[in-house]
C-alpha cells in the first residue's frame, strides 16, 4: 500500500476528507521524524515502538573484491512491534 492508498483507507475510515485524512497524516509522520531526530522513543500502543541506535564505526569487506572498507559510525532507527501487531499478522486465514 502507498501513501496516497493510505490516506484513501484513513478517508473512509475516518469519515475525513482525503485532504484532512492526508493533512493528518503527514502530521503525524512529521511528528515521529521530528522526535526521532532529538533521540526520543514513539511508542504506539497496538503498533510498537520506535526508537534511535548508535551503530559504532567498523571494518568490513566486499566479498567479490576482497577490499576493506570502512563503515562509519551512524544512527539508526529500529521499529519493535508490538505483541498486538504481531499476532493479528501470523493469525491464520
Amino acid at each position: 500500500m502507498l501513501k496516497p492508498q493510505l490516506i484513501e483507507a484513513i478517508a473512509e475510515e475516518s469519515g475525513l476528507t482525503k485532504h484532512q485524512a492526508g493533512e493528518a497524516l503527514t502530521a503525524i509522520l512529521d511528528q515521529i521524524t521530528d522526535q526521532l531526530s532529538v533521540g526520543n522513543r514513539i511508542s504506539v500502543s497496538g503498533l510498537g515502538s520506535f526508537h534511535v541506535r548508535h551503530s559504532e564505526a567498523r571494518q568490513a569487506v566486499n566479498p567479490q573484491t576482497r577490499e576493506k572498507l570502512h563503515i562509519p559510525a551512524r544512527e539508526r532507527v529500529v521499529f519493535h512491534a508490538a505483541r498486538q501487531l504481531k499476532d493479528s499478522v501470523n493469525e491464520p486465514g
